[in-house]
């Protein structure tokens, strides 16, 4: 259906978009150079200069704060999207369901977390992250389980490897223990499974589409 590939493009969209706006906003600091390794994403976003945060001060100056802010916030809309626009694709049974909400809430974080940052309201913006970190990736756990699902059932093994990546990277990041890649690169470890996960299902959808009815004949 139409409507369906519609959703699977605006999750396939959803993950260059963000990785994008990451490299590129990134590429604009000057004093200091952004580090993958150093920095959080949230730094990315924060529209004051200054040295940030309590634990871990480090110096923080944006010039495209405001690409990155919107980038994030147009990210959820996409993940938000492709779940409402493919959710009669997905299937019934409790385990889908539950996946779905649990994308839907992540994308909502990613709403908040864009439009409100973390200098200007960081209340608002530790509740987005949340919501990414936690719920994001125990929404793949929990598809990982749906055994009636024509799309989720085929991926079971990849939501369970990408939910598991990213929780084990949400709780490294929240001991700030890093492993060698930075608390920075490990939030990214915390992050980025969900966006790869849209992908893998928006290509397994686009794939299914393609695929002759049983009993078509070309």
């Amino acid at each position: 259906m139409r409507i369906h590939r519609l959703g699977s493009y605006s999750w396939l969209l959803a993950a260059p978009l963000f990785l994008a706006a990451n490299v590129i906003t990134g590429l604009a600091w000057r004093h200091p150079r952004f580090s993958w390794a150093t920095n959080n994403i949230s730094d990315l976003g924060n529209v004051t200069c200054g040295s940030w945060g309590t634990s871990r001060p480090r110096p923080v100056c944006s010039p495209w704060h405001g690409a990155m802010n919107a980038a994030t916030v147009l990210t959820g809309v996409l993940l938000a999207l492709g779940v409402l626009l493919t959710w009669s694709a997905l299937g019934r049974g409790v385990a889908t369901t539950a996946a779905r909400l649990l994308t839907l809430a992540a994308a909502a974080g990613y709403v908040l977390a864009g439009a409100y940052p973390a200098d200007v309201h960081e209340n608002n913006h530790v509740l987005g992250a949340g919501l990414i970190f936690v719920l994001g990736n125990a929404g793949m756990i929990v598809a990982s389980l749906a055994r009636r699902s024509p799309v989720l059932r085929p991926v079971r093994p990849v939501s369970l490897a990408l939910g598991l990546i990213g929780l084990a990277g949400t709780g490294l990041f929240v001991a700030q223990v890093d492993l060698g890649l930075g608390v920075g690169g490990m939030e990214r470890v915390a992050v980025f499974p969900l966006l790869a996960w849209a992908v893998v299902l928006a290509v397994w959808l686009l794939r299914r589409a393609r695929r002759p009815e049983p009993g078509h004949r070309r």
